[in-house]
């Protein structure tokens, strides 16, 4: 029993499936790599969350906030790219804890990234609507009550959830639909939309970042770190900093687990391995750099909109815009908005684009159903099914739920994925010392060390309710595992294991 949760799958079978007849089409080079990876970092982090990690948990310490999450993605970045460049196939760190820990770790691996994926996506198609609210609002368009956003919110302050007197968010529902129209034509055709609104964001980014400058006043600054500069909990007990009115941690670290989700992006690009022309080349470079491009965008925007604003007084759903309309800069909010429903499309491209081929690894293996999940179409070679079903579930989520539940939802999934694949670094070196790296982790064993314990840190900063939706999300993966997928695994079917 023991021995079949913790069969592993060889690297040669990995290679060898790269051969079969449900293979993707190898197009995407390092410019596209780093393209996706930028596209899928940039957008709700910076146009939305900023707004909330600074007004509700760390004040203008945001700066060392985005400074800690971008170090623990850093060390994780590392890992990911040996793995890449080693197995070049689709599913990111389901496939590399499968070659490393075994079949259940993979599983709930695989599992925990379907939260990371789709629920991400959700959390994005809910920042897109509200700044598509705001681009529409400039010329006077208004939607409905009843339709611009989730039936219920949670409010900090008051440690309760709230109706907001909606019915359901439509515009994160329309945008949800268009993208995954687009998605099912081709990886092609979505990674050349997403270079075009890569472009658009980043010059606003650097809009933002020139002509915010010149409106920034120190005196915002202070106090610096309102909220100290800890925020630590253990499984919601807070052991280092601060506690809000609803149990949670508060805190620079605190701040920094809230806005890891804008950092998510970057292990997106090694789902696309089995899509690279050159991935044992080209996949370190589009994560490293698309991770550090990124990191300097998000540290100075931070600095500039906690400059010009007081961080009490900034907005929660469109922060930037709002701080250029309060320093009595209105026009720059049609700049702003535009880049921002930009930028956050991109990012909800690549989310979804991701998550389907994460389940297509996992139907290769058995472990879902292979004739749905693991389908590609005889065309445009993009599995469809998987991506239809994807759009539905982000539809039904960015719909319903409220961008602070969902965002912190996803911190924790992707935050254990992250450990996961530093430890699976360690487990490899040892297990297959002379395996081909075409890249490899520099200052090894401390950089995926420190990629575990900050890992852990941040995690452990996230409130109790998190750790409770893991739970919960994981006894539901389980279930489904024992009930189906070891029952139906390729691996411990085969007869030489």
């Amino acid at each position: 029993m023991g021995s079949r949760l913790l069969v592993r799958k060889p690297l040669s079978v990995m290679r060898e499936e790269l051969h079969g007849e449900h293979r993707l089409r190898r197009v995407l080079g390092p410019l596209q790599l780093t393209s996706l990876g930028i596209g899928a970092i940039i957008g709700t982090g910076i146009f939305v969350l900023t707004g909330q990690a600074a007004h509700d948990k760390a004040g203008p310490s945001l700066m060392l906030s985005f400074v800690v999450a971008g170090m623990a993605c850093v060390f994780a970045a590392l890992c990911y790219a040996e793995f890449a460049a080693m197995v070049p196939v689709a599913g990111s760190a389901y496939a590399y804890s499968y070659a490393t820990l075994g079949e259940l770790p993979a599983w709930i691996i695989g599992w925990d990234l379907v939260l990371e994926y789709a629920v991400g996506a959700a959390t994005v198609a809910h920042g897109w609507s509200h700044y598509f609210q705001d681009f529409i609002g400039i010329f006077g368009v208004e939607l409905p009550r009843e339709l611009r956003s989730a039936p219920f919110d949670y409010k900090p302050a008051l440690g309760e959830l709230v109706s907001t007197g909606a019915i359901l968010d439509l515009p994160a529902i329309l945008v949800t639909i268009a993208v995954t129209v687009i998605l099912l034509k081709g990886i092609r055709e979505s990674a050349t939309l997403n270079a075009v609104m890569v472009a658009l964001k980043l010059a606003v980014v650097l809009f933002v970042i020139v002509v915010g400058a010149f409106h920034v006043d120190p005196d915002n600054w202070r106090p610096f770190a309102p909220f100290g500069l800890a925020g630590l909990s253990f499984f919601g007990h807070t052991i280092l900093g601060e506690t809000g009115k609803g149990g949670e941690p508060l805190g620079m670290l605190a701040g920094a687990a809230t806005i890891f989700f804008a950092y998510i992006g970057f292990d997106s690009v090694s789902t696309h391995a089995e899509e690279a022309k050159h991935p044992q080349r080209d996949l370190p470079t589009g994560i490293v750099a698309s991770l550090v491009i990124c990191t300097l965008l998000y540290v100075s925007v931070a600095a500039i909109l906690t400059g010009m604003v007081p961080y009490t007084e900034l907005s929660i759903d469109a922060p930037v815009s709002d701080a250029f309309a309060r320093v009595g800069l209105p026009w720059a909010q049609f700049i702003i908005s535009l880049g921002a429903v930009a930028g956050i499309t991109s990012v909800l491209l690549v989310l979804m684009l991701s998550q389907p081929r994460v389940l297509l690894a996992m139907a290769r293996d058995g472990l879902l159903p292979r004739r749905f999940f693991g389908s590609v179409h005889p065309v445009f070679k993009t599995p469809w099914k998987s991506t239809l079903l994807t759009g539905f579930v982000v539809a039904t989520l960015s719909a319903l739920l409220p961008l602070r539940i969902l965002a912190e939802l996803v911190n924790i999934g992707t935050l254990l994925a992250f450990l996961f694949v530093c430890a699976a670094v360690l487990i490899m070196r040892r297990t297959a010392p002379d395996a081909a790296r075409p890249f490899r982790v520099p200052l090894y064993p401390l950089t995926p060390i420190l990629g575990i314990v900050i890992c852990l840190l941040l995690m452990f900063s996230l409130p109790t309710e998190n750790w409770l939706r893991l739970a919960a999300w994981l006894l539901l993966g389980f279930a489904i595992y024992f009930g189906y997928s070891r029952k139906h695994s390729a691996m411990a079917a085969s007869p030489s294991r």
